[in-house]
Parts: structure tokens; C-alpha cells; sequence
């Protein structure tokens, strides 16, 4: 979205077309486009008002119902915290006690509305223009909220209680952006924002892949899946660091939310012979690298070396991991495999790696599948050596 659409959007009759409009399916788009049109509506507004309508759709993923009254940037939506984890950092700055927070990069402003459906007084800073008024209208009806169109450098945050950082990891703009590799390149930068945390509660998101080397000693690292995907490193400093919290994997999902914490990183446990059982650790466990309390937890051992899989004889829930059984231990041999899914009548294969270099895409093409069943094949070392292991999800 560029300064034009915005001012199309941002009148009584731009706001008004675009809460009429809504997607249900991508022909829909086709029909309103041509009503819309034959309304007297200009092009101009009819081509903001869909662009805007169709982040909104996506933005039902993050934010549910409360993504039909928000305005969103392709850029913005993309890096925007999904409610349910927004409020789990606003719930850290509630609980030390904290009433002021300056949201340095506030983007759309996703986070800064979870801190403020808090009663916290919160400033948002942007430097984009389009986005800072974005994240303006969406925080709209806070009124202890505001956004001010600033690098985050030239805000005097001692005047505040606390900071949240969400770090732009991604070159200026709203289209074709590019990923930033350094984070000294970030915005604001990492170095200057690890400086604030020596002296005050500072809080920064950052992507789950980041180099943990580079993780302030003293802080709470906690990595953040939703739904199975890892969607984020929390790096906290001061009150909002839990004591003798260093790592933590925290798994949201629709049946609640669950933590895995320790004061540091676990040691795995030893290897095992294959049990009955199979569990693939979140990867948010991973990347905490919690696997062995994991594993001591439900009883499990590792299956090999340095491979995130555990193994058991018994079964034992946990949201932490998904269960397998396995029904056949073959050797990493395709001719092999082959044989076996042609007897099982497997005609649909989930396939997984770990310690194994294949492509499950080509791997799974030259199977040749047919047939009215479906399973689980893993790819991995037990033991040390290569084996596929054929399972069923429990």
C-alpha cells in the first residue's frame, strides 16, 4: 500500500465500501470488482478497497474477528504478531508491574494493541509513514495510546517504564522487500537495543532461527510455536525474564497452551533401542534445545546421536511432540521402501527426514503410490545407521 491508497481509503466513503466488501473464495473478487465498478465507485478507490479487503482475509489467521475493522500493509500483516501470542507479551509487562511501554517498530501495531486491551499506556514509534498511520487508525479506539513517525533512536525511551521491540528485518517498503542478514542492519539495531536492556525492562521479538550465540547472557530466551509452525524468538530482559528462566518453548495451539522451561540448555538423553513409539519434538523445543527434558519427561531415549527424534516403548501424550508408532524398521533403501508401501496399499505418504540427505519431494515421486491408504515414512539414522521408518500417526 503506497500514501494514494491510504487517502482513498482513509474518507467516510472509503472505510464504508470496504466494510461492505469481504472474501469468502477468489472468484469473489471478480464479481465485487465489477459491482463495485458499476457503482460509479473510482478506480483508484475500488483497487485500494480490494487490496485492503484481501489483507483482511489473511489477516483473519493472526487476528481473527478483530481483522474487519483493522487496516493492514502486506510488509506490516507479514511481520505482525498473531493476537493470541501478543497478549501473552502484553501479559509479562501487566505482571511486573510495568504502566508505560514505548513499541519500538510498531509495525500495524499488533502488538501494541494487545498492551493497551491491557490498560498500559503505550506509544508506538514507526518511521514509515503509511504504517505509522495505519497503526494510528487501528489503535484508534485506545485512547491511552499513541503513535508517533520517528526512528526509534531519537526516542527518549527513559521517560518510559519499558520497552517492545519488534526489529524491521527486512529492507524499507511495503513491496518486494528483501531480508536482512546482519542484525546491526535491523531497525532499530540489535546492539543498540541490547544496550537499553542493560539498564531497563526491554523485551524484543526476533525470528526463531536466530543465532542463539548472539542471545544476551542473563536473559530469558523463549521460542514460540502456533499451530506447529515456530513463529518467533522472545528475548526478554530485566522483570519481564522470568527467574531461573534462561530457555523456554512455549507450544499455543487450539487445545491451550503449554511450556517447556530450564535454566539453561538440557543435555539429551542417551541413545536407545527403537522402541514401539516415535515422537518428533516441536520445533520449538528444538530450537530451545530442550529435547532431553522432553525426553526424561515422557520416559523416551534419543534414536540416534544428534537427531531431534525420541523413541519409547510406551506410548505417553504430550503437547510437546508428535506421537508415531512404528510398524516396520526397513533399511534407507528405495527398492525397499518401494515393496513395502505396494503391499500396505499406501497411496498417500507423509514423508520426514532428519539426518537423512534426500528430498522428500522426490523421494516420496518415486515411490509410485497407489492404493486406499496412507502413512508415515521417516527418513532418519537409529542407532547411527540410515533406516525408514514406516509409521502411523497417534
Amino acid at each position: 500500500m503506497d500514501r494514494a491508497e491510504l487517502v482513498e481509503l482513509l474518507t467516510p466513503e472509503g472505510l464504508t465500501l470496504l466494510d461492505s466488501v469481504s472474501f469468502e473464495r477468489p472468484m469473489d473478487i471478480l464479481t465485487t470488482v465489477s459491482r463495485l465498478r458499476a457503482e460509479g465507485h473510482s478506480p483508484a478507490l475500488v483497487a485500494a478497497v480490494i487490496g485492503q479487503a484481501r489483507l483482511r482475509s489473511k489477516a483473519r489467521r493472526k487476528f481473527g474477528p478483530f481483522a474487519d475493522r483493522m487496516l493492514f500493509t502486506p510488509a506490516g500483516l507479514e511481520q505482525a504478531t498473531r493476537l493470541r501470542v501478543a497478549a501473552l507479551h502484553a501479559g509479562r509487562y501487566a505482571s511486573a508491574g510495568l504502566h508505560s511501554v514505548v513499541d519500538l517498530g510498531c509495525g500495524i501495531g499488533g502488538d501494541a494493541l494487545a498492551l493497551a486491551s491491557l490498560d498500559l499506556a503505550v506509544t508506538g514509534v514507526e518511521r514509515d509513514e503509511v504504517t505509522a498511520a495505519i497503526a494510528s487508525y487501528n489503535l484508534a479506539p485506545f485512547p491511552g495510546s499513541t503513535v508517533v513517525r520517528s526512528e526509534a533512536a531519537d526516542i527518549d525511551v527513559a521517560v518510559f517504564d519499558a520497552v517492545f521491540a519488534d526489529p524491521a528485518r527486512r529492507t524499507a517498503g511495503h513491496v518486494e522487500t528483501a531480508r536482512l542478514t546482519d542484525p546491526d542492519d535491523y531497525s532499530p539495531s540489535l546492539s543498540w537495543l541490547w544496550g537499553l536492556a542493560e539498564r531497563m525492562p526491554v523485551g524484543v521479538k526476533l525470528g526463531p532461527g536466530f543465532d542463539r550465540a548472539r542471545i544476551p547472557a542473563g536473559s530469558e530466551a523463549q521460542w514460540v510455536s502456533v499451530d506447529g509452525d515456530v513463529v518467533e524468538l522472545g528475548v526478554w530482559s530485566g522483570p519481564l525474564a522470568r527467574h531461573g528462566v534462561r530457555r523456554s518453548a512455549l507450544v499455543v495451539s487450539d487445545d491451550g497452551t503449554n511450556e517447556l522451561s530450564a535454566s539453561t540448555d538440557s543435555e539429551d538423553e542417551s541413545v536407545r533401542t527403537l522402541g514401539e513409539y516415535l515422537y518428533e519434538p516441536d520445533g520449538a523445543v528444538i530450537r530451545a534445545r530442550l529435547i532431553g527434558d522432553l525426553g526424561r519427561r515422557i520416559g523416551a531415549g534419543m534414536v540416534s546421536d544428534r537427531i531431534a527424534y525420541l523413541t519409547s516403548d510406551e506410548r505417553v501424550a504430550t503437547p510437546f511432540a508428535a506421537a508415531f508408532r512404528i510398524v516396520a524398521d526397513l533399511p534407507l533403501d528405495e527398492k525397499t521402501v518401494k515393496r513395502e508401501l505396494r503391499t500396505r496399499k499406501v497411496g498417500v505418504l507423509e514423508v520426514k527426514k532428519r539426518g537423512a540427505d534426500i528430498d522428500p519431494a522426490v523421494f516420496r515421486k518415486r515411490m509410485a503410490l497407489s492404493g486406499p491408504n496412507s502413512a508415515t515414512v521417516v527418513l532418519t539414522r537409529v542407532a547411527g545407521r540410515h533406516r525408514a521408518l514406516l509409521a502411523e500417526r497417534v
